[in-house]
C-alpha cells in the first residue's frame, strides 16, 4: 500500500514535518489533546539517543535516580519565580481515590523542587557534595499549542540535577553538561550547534542563569536543543539544602539541572529531512543498514536468500534489518525505507549473487550518485566506511546550511529582513526592553548570547546604546 506523497519542505514546511511523523511512523496523536504516542520506531530511535547521552553523563560521574510524578503544590510555591514561570502550565490532581485531596498534587513539570526536598534530607557535610544525578522520566506541561516531538503536554526528557560546595563548582558543572550536550548533537546526530548563554528573559524560572545549544533547522528557524542552569542557591534557601564545611559552619549549596528531550528528535527530522522523507544519521538511526533481496521465482528467492544469510553474518557489528515482505515490490521497499531515512540500503539479486557483489545505495544521496556496486568481500568494511561517510556528510551540509544563512548585520532594517529566513548575529545590550521590541517589531527572539566571542564593542541593533557582546537572534519553534 503506496504512501501518500509528501509535500515539497520548501513550499509547506510545516506540513512536510507533520506528515513525515505519521508517514514514517515515529510517532501519532494520542487521544489526550496536545499528547503523543511514540511508535516502536520512533521509540527506538528515542533510545539511542538516551544511550549516548546516559553513556556521556555516567563518564563524568552521574548516577541515575527516579522521583516521584506526583509532587505536594506547596513544593512549587516556595520559590516564587519558579511558581511563576509554571504556573500557567500545571496540571493538577485534586481527587484521589474518589476523596478530595487535602493537599493538591501537581503531575510533575520538572524536578526541582521534589528533589531539593529530598537533598534537604541527604545532604550534611561537605562530605556528602557533590551529588550528581540524572533522571530519566517525563513531564507535563500544559501547552496551548502543539506539535509532534517539539512541543507536546506530556514530554520524555531526561533531567540533571546536582549540587555542589561553591558557586565556581555549581558554574563548571553548568558549562561542563552544556558541552557534553554539544558534543552529542554535533557527533552523534550530527546536529551543528551554538553554545550560548541566555537572556534574562528567556532563562529558566527560578535560575541563576541559563545556558542552550541552539540548532538552525531546514526552514531556517532555531530550536533550543538542549538547555543547562545554574540555579545559584535560589533553590537551596527555598528547601534548605544546607551543608557543614570544613570549618563546621552551615552553608548553602549551589545547584544546577540541564535537561535535553524528545524534541530533539525532531531537531533530527528537521535539519536533516529532504522531500523523501527522513534522514537519520547512522550512529543513531533504528537500523543502520536494510537489504532489499530482488528475486522473480522461488528458485532465484531460495538462491538470494541463502546469499543474504552469510552477508547478515558478515554484518552482525551493525544494526541490520532485512526487509523479506512478500506481495511487495523491491521499488516500493526503495521508496519505503528513504522514506523512514535508513542511511544505507543493500541490494542484492541473481547476478549480484553470481558476481559475488552488491549494490549499496546511501540515503543521503538518493538516485544513481549515491549508488556503488561493492563486493561481499570485505563488505563490512565497506558498510563502516559508507556509515562514516554518511554521518560526516550530512554534518557538514547541515554546518554549511547554518553557516550561510547566518548573517552579522549592523543596521535594524538589514536585521528585520534577515530574520525573516535566517538567523541575525548583532551588538546587543542585552536590556529586557529593548529584547521586548525586537521581538513585538519582528517576531524574532534571542536565541542566545554565544559563549565564542570576537572581544570588542559595537552599538545595539535596536536602541543605538554600547554594546559589548553579540547575540544570536531568529524566528524559532
Amino acid at each position: 500500500m503506496a504512501k501518500d506523497q509528501l509535500p515539497s519542505r520548501s513550499e509547506n514546511f510545516a506540513e512536510w514535518y507533520n506528515r513525515l511523523v505519521l508517514q514514517s511512523e515515529l510517532a501519532d496523536y494520542a487521544p489526550v489533546r496536545g499528547c503523543m504516542v511514540v511508535r516502536p520506531y520512533g521509540w527506538t530511535l528515542w533510545e539511542n539517543i538516551t544511550a549516548a547521552l546516559d553513556s556521556r553523563f555516567k563518564a563524568t560521574g552521574h548516577v541515575n535516580a527516579a522521583f516521584p510524578l506526583l509532587i505536594p503544590k506547596s513544593f512549587l510555591e516556595r520559590e516564587r519565580e519558579h511558581v511563576e514561570g509554571f504556573s500557567p502550565e500545571l496540571a493538577i490532581v485534586t481527587i484521589g481515590g474518589g476523596e478530595v485531596l487535602e493537599e493538591p498534587l501537581v503531575v510533575r513539570p520538572t524536578s526541582e523542587t521534589i528533589i531539593g526536598h529530598m537533598y534537604a534530607k541527604w545532604i550534611k557535610s561537605y562530605r556528602d557534595l557533590p551529588v550528581l544525578i540524572n533522571v530519566w522520566n517525563s513531564v507535563v506541561r500544559w501547552e496551548l499549542r502543539t506539535k509532534l516531538f517539539l512541543r507536546t503536554t506530556e514530554f520524555y526528557w531526561q533531567e540533571g540535577h546536582t549540587a555542589h560546595a561553591t558557586p565556581k563548582e555549581a558554574e563548571e558543572e553548568t558549562l561542563r553538561m552544556l558541552d557534553v550536550y554539544a558534543d552529542f548533537a554535533e557527533n552523534e546526530a550530527a546536529v551543528p550547534v551554538i553554545k550560548g548563554k541566555k537572556s534574562e528573559s528567556e532563562k529558566f524560572a527560578g535560575a541563576l542563569h541559563s545556558y542552550s545549544i541552539e540548532a538552525m533547522m531546514g526552514d531556517t528557524r532555531a530550536l533550543q536543543a538542549a538547555t543547562s542552569h545554574n540555579l545559584g542557591d535560589n533553590f537551596s534557601r527555598a528547601f534548605e539544602i544546607r551543608y557543614l564545611d570544613q570549618d563546621n559552619n552551615l552553608q548553602y549549596c549551589w545547584t544546577t539541572s540541564w535537561g535535553l528531550s524528545t524534541r530533539f528528535v525532531g531537531a533530527i527530522i528537521m535539519v536533516h529531512g529532504d522531500d523523501q522523507g527522513l534522514i537519520l544519521p547512522p550512529r543513531l538511526a533504528p537500523y543502520q543498514v536494510v537489504i532489499v533481496p530482488i528475486f522473480k521465482d522461488e528458485a532465484q528467492r531460495s538462491q538470494v536468500m541463502e546469499q543474504i544469510e552469510a552477508i547478515q553474518r558478515q554484518l552482525g557489528d551493525f544494526r541490520v534489518k532485512l526487509d523479506d515482505r512478500e506481495g511487495i515490490t523491491p521499488g516500493f521497499k526503495f521508496n519505503d525505507w528513504e522514506l523512514r531515512g535508513v542511511p544505507v540500503r543493500i541490494e542484492i539479486g541473481p547476478k549480484d549473487v553470481e558476481k559475488g557483489t552488491v549494490a549499496l545505495a546511501r540515503r543521503d544521496r538518493p538516485g544513481k550518485a549515491g549508488k556503488q556496486i561493492v563486493s561481499q568481500e570485505n563488505l563490512a568494511a565497506a558498510v563502516a566506511h559508507l556509515l562514516d561517510d554518511v554521518q560526516n556528510s550530512i554534518f557538514e551540509r547541515a554546518k554549511k546550511f547554518m553557516d550561510e544563512n547566518t548573517h552579522r548585520v549592523d543596521d535594524y532594517e538589514d536585521f528585520k529582513e534577515v530574520v525573516k529566513s535566517g538567523w541575525a548575529e548583532v551588538w546587543w545590550c542585552c536590556d529586557a526592553d529593548c529584547e521586548a521590541a525586537i521581538k513585538e517589531e519582528t517576531k524574532a527572539t534571542s536565541r542566545c548570547i554565544p559563549l565564542d566571542q570576537d572581544g570588542g564593542s559595537g552599538v545595539c541593533i535596536h536602541c543605538g546604546e554600547k554594546a559589548d557582546q553579540r547575540a544570536i537572534f531568529a524566528r524559532a519553534y
